[in-house]
């Protein structure tokens, strides 16, 4: 049975047009788009989004970053989908980052990283959620 995780290529990606890179590479590791849209996020969507760091010093410029721009979250589908997808994005902080990995390859910060991906199974169904419904789903 296949796993699902949320990706959301972030404001940088979009600025620096790199998102049908990183989209070839997603769908190069083997992953299935099941769910694909470009949105712009509210200020109430993105703190409820990261509403798990909001006792973070970052979190405050998290949320204004992510309403700076578009967004496209990815809904994926395959085995082990968390583990692969955090495998193929590489270390937050893209100096950390093992070559060829997106983060490594296309990342300027640990602020702007390019792309985001859920970090368990349990973080990855509620986070598909706060972009997709089931009639989003292909």
């Amino acid at each position: 049975m296949k796993e699902r995780t949320l990706a959301i290529l972030k404001p940088d990606c979009l600025e620096k047009k790199v998102q049908g890179k990183v989209i070839q590479q997603i769908l190069d590791a083997g992953f299935d788009i099941k769910g694909m849209r470009l949105i712009h996020l509210s200020e109430d969507s993105a703190q409820n989004f990261y509403a798990i760091h909001k006792e973070r010093p970052f979190y405050k410029d998290l949320v204004a970053y992510m309403i700076s721009g578009p967004v496209v979250p990815l809904y994926l589908e395959k085995d082990n989908a968390v583990a692969d997808f955090r495998k193929l994005i590489g270390a937050t902080n893209p100096a950390n980052a093992e070559e060829g990995t997106i983060r490594k390859l296309y990342a300027e910060s640990i602020e702007r990283n390019i792309v985001h991906g859920s970090d368990s199974d349990e973080n990855a169904s509620n986070e598909i959620a706060h972009f997709f419904n089931d009639t989003d789903i292909v």
